[in-house]
């Protein structure tokens, strides 16, 4: 055995337990990535036309841009990949191990050689080990070896790294660790694999490569325009080029993949760890959360309560060797030395595990005096065996104190071991009394969940009456209760059909679940679903959103479910729904301002060409744009809080797509009103003899102000302005600040005003053109106060139980 020492010198030794890292890139990989974005190369050759130009000056502003915008991206994403690396770090597997004499869970990846592994059924074997003990341990290689069976293994075999523990129990020292290992060896090779993209990924690059394919396009369109307008092929390209750098919306590869992984590192903040990207898509869409009772709804923290002794000593023969299940746990806790003797010293023959009719755990024990079978579960199954059924009223009465009883029999036996444990000849000892208390943030949660339109539904193993008693105590809305029997009954139509009046569901089997899932999705819901078992995988892959404990679950769940409570606390999922409404909200509005932004910056290249004017953008004005652009989306709008609404609101249409035809509009007519007024302005400005740098200067300005007005506006879809100053959001200001600074410097510092091709402009030409860019964003900000409350009242705000 190891001491903490030991480990910790052996760690540092030979490295994490854990196979190459394909997902992290490093600085290099992401810049080379980078500098093959679109918007990197149209900056390029901007800079060499301008070298070819003889315009030194201008050439190396662009270089030095291409080199500051290189650098934040870089930076960016180096911070997304540094969230996604200390989730990748919490979802490996977890290890059970002897340390100093104690059990310690920890990461896989802090496995070392020596160390004591202690392997249950569901969990996967974190390194190649050697087994000092094994009690009915049976393991899936079919990862390593192809063969589907599960194989035995006794004392003194090999197990190997990345293999599942099916069946029993055993003890195992480790040998090998990370590459070392045979899956270590094999799995070099994963480092070539690329990872998938999320569906909103996939959209997102689908309508950058067709804006890209426009604006290229539209941009040779201008490029032979400007050619046959006013000559000079060199300037056509490079307006040609300035009008590409307008249109291509390369931020949203960007805020997809910032507001993605560092959403999902918020919500590991909030002690819950996301295993799969798409399942924050689907946080905001959920309408039914199916969850456990024990441990999630309640502390998990079950006591023996009012119990004769001598009953507590049975069931605590018929719990498993190395307790996981809390009520094992508080059973043992409870139990007699003497007991704890037995349980080491006698030989444990059979272990039954609890399936079909026989809900009961039944352990058979070899002891001086013959066999000795103890059987303790389901009070129905166990006095219905023992003749006793005048006893059931009991059962009911307790679970309406929120009591919990299962039912204790024994067997003294004498022959061959039987396959069906219903068989043996049981002796009623009486009842074990159980209590778990209701969480206390449960009724809270309960009640914010039917405030924004989640129904939750409890599945639980326990019986109906300390099931509706948990529901009323947490809020749920329970007329009824529907069981694993009469589920059984019921045909799929049945059952869909049930789902929908019933929110408690008792004495329910873990594969039952996936039937309930099932249902629920037949009906029109989007599911999370809750699970912590081998059994409960199937449900788990089938919900929408899999959500596993990650204190008592089986690395089997967790590996299945898209979230793990790393705490197993349902104030946790809450939170996390809350959160991923706020990264869907906070990403929808990063893209209503980018569709916005592009298309003012887009028309300013363009239209002056065609009216006959100076043109009023080359590619220096893109970039100063793109300062401002890059930091709102990746910054402003990722950190901002949900609304006090956000709980408030209706589940979102699962089916709806990020780029709806409604959001496109909108936001496009935004951007449409402040083409508007930016053209009005700089018509004007024409038309009333001003110079060629002031009204370059007049018309850049009105574009920037527009732009702080659009990021203002799109904070909220909802919210006026005004009602969004309430919100701190401090990366807002310093943007705004440094916007402006840049603004005032690129126009009154006479080297950067020739750069920008500026005139200095009077305090009222300017103040003139930032009114015009504001006045070109204000209707949004009436709309929100006249239109946006009736929307809301027409909508309503429906709970469910």
């Amino acid at each position: 055995m190891l001491s903490s020492a030991e480990a910790a010198a052996r760690l540092a030794a030979e490295g994490p337990n854990a196979l190459p890292d394909a997902g992290s890139r490093g600085v290099l990989a992401i810049a080379l990535g980078v500098l093959r974005e679109p918007m990197f190369l149209l900056l390029v050759a901007a800079a060499a036309i301008y070298v070819v130009l003889g315009d030194v000056g201008e050439a190396l502003v662009l270089a030095a841009s291409v080199v500051v915008i290189l650098v934040i991206t870089v930076a960016q994403e180096r911070k997304a990949e540094r969230a996604v690396d200390a989730l990748r770090d919490l979802s490996s597997p977890r290890a059970l191990v002897l340390r100093d004499g104690e059990r310690l869970r920890i990461p896989g990846r802090e496995v070392v050689r020596g160390d004591l592994l202690l392997l249950a059924e569901g969990d996967r074997v974190p390194a190649d080990a050697r087994l000092a003990a094994s009690a009915e341990l049976q393991l899936d290689e079919s990862m390593l070896t192809g063969e589907s069976l599960p194989v035995a293994k006794g004392e003194g075999a090999s197990v190997h790294s990345g293999t599942l523990v099916v069946k029993g129990q055993g003890r195992a020292e480790v040998f090998a660790t990370g590459e070392r290992t045979e899956l270590g060896r094999i799995g070099v090779s994963l480092a070539t694999l690329e990872s998938e993209k999320t569906a909103l990924e996939r959209e997102t690059a689908r309508i950058v490569k067709i804006v890209a394919i426009a604006a290229l396009a539209l941009a040779v369109g201008m490029a032979l325009l400007h050619a046959a307008l006013r000559g000079n092929a060199v300037d056509a390209v490079l307006a040609g080029l300035t009008l590409a750098m307008a249109l291509v919306p390369e931020e949203f590869p960007v805020v997809l993949t910032v507001f993605l992984a560092l959403g999902a590192w918020r919500i590991s903040r909030h002690g819950v760890l996301t295993r799969r990207m798409p399942a924050i898509e689907m946080l905001g869409a959920a309408t039914v959360l199916c969850v456990d009772k024990t441990g999630t709804l309640t502390e998990n923290r079950m006591t023996v309560r009012d119990t004769p002794q001598e009953v507590i000593d049975a069931a605590a023969l018929a719990c498993e060797l190395e307790p996981f299940d809390p009520m094992d746990k508080a059973i043992v806790a409870a139990c007699t030395k003497e007991i704890l003797e037995r349980r080491k010293q006698w030989t444990l023959e059979r272990d039954y595990g609890m399936g079909g009719g026989f809900l009961a755990m039944c352990h058979v024990w070899r002891s001086l005096d013959g066999l000795r079978v103890v059987a303790k579960g389901a009070p129905e199954t166990l006095l219905a065996l023992c003749g006793r059924n005048d006893l059931l009223p009991e059962v009911e009465r307790a679970a309406s104190r929120g009591l919990r009883l299962l039912g204790v029999a024994e067997a003294q036996w004498t022959g061959p071991l039987l396959d069906d444990p219903a068989r043996y000849p049981y002796r009623w000892l009486g009842f074990l009394a159980l209590a778990d208390p209701l969480r206390a943030s449960v009724p809270e949660a309960v009640a914010l969940c039917r405030r924004a339109g989640i129904r939750v539904v409890m599945i639980t193993g326990d019986y109906p009456g300390t099931a509706l008693e948990i529901a009323r105590q947490a809020g749920i809305v329970a007329a009824e209760v529907l069981t694993g029997k009469q589920i059984a009954a019921l045909d799929d139509a049945q059952l869909a059909h049930a789902v929908e009046r019933v929110n408690v569901f008792a004495r329910v089997l873990p594969q039952q679940k996936l039937r309930l899932v099932s249902a629920y999705k037949a009906a029109g819901e989007v599911v999370a679903m809750t699970g912590d078992g081998v059994n409960d995988a199937p449900a788990l892959k089938a919900a929408h959103i899999g959500i596993a404990m990650g204190r008592r679950g089986t690395d089997v769940a967790r590996e299945a479910a898209a979230l793990v409570l790393l705490e197993d606390d349902f104030g946790s999922i809450v939170t996390t729904a809350r959160l991923g409404r706020r990264i869907y909200a906070n990403i929808r509005n990063a893209m209503r301002y980018i569709v916005s932004v592009h298309v003012p910056t887009a028309g300013m290249a363009f239209l002056p060409l065609v009216f006959g004017w100076p043109l009023l953008l080359f590619p220096v004005h893109i970039v100063f744009l793109e300062f401002v652009i890059d930091p709102a989306c990746s910054v402003v709008f990722e950190a901002e809080e949900s609304g006090e609404d956000a709980m408030a609101q209706p589940p979102r249409d699962p089916a709806a797509r990020l780029f709806d035809a409604r959001m496109l509009a909108s936001s496009l007519l935004l951007g449409a009103t402040l083409l508007a007024a930016v053209l009005a302005l700089y018509a004007w400005a024409v038309a009333s003899g001003r110079s060629e740098g002031e009204t370059r200067a007049m018309g850049f300005a009105a574009i920037v102000a527009g732009n702080l007005a659009l990021i203002f506006a799109n904070r909220s879809h909802e919210r006026t302005a005004l009602a969004m100053m309430r919100q701190p959001n401090p990366a807002l200001w310093w943007i705004v600040a440094g916007t402006l600074a840049a603004l005032a410097a690129a126009i009154y510092a006479p080297p950067a005003a020739d750069v920008f091709r500026f005139a200095p402009l009077a305090a009222t030409d300017f103040a003139l053109a930032f009114g015009a860019g504001v006045a070109g964003v204000a209707w949004l900000e009436a709309w929100k106060v006249l239109a946006v409350p009736h929307l809301h009242r027409e909508k309503g705000k429906p709970e469910r139980g």
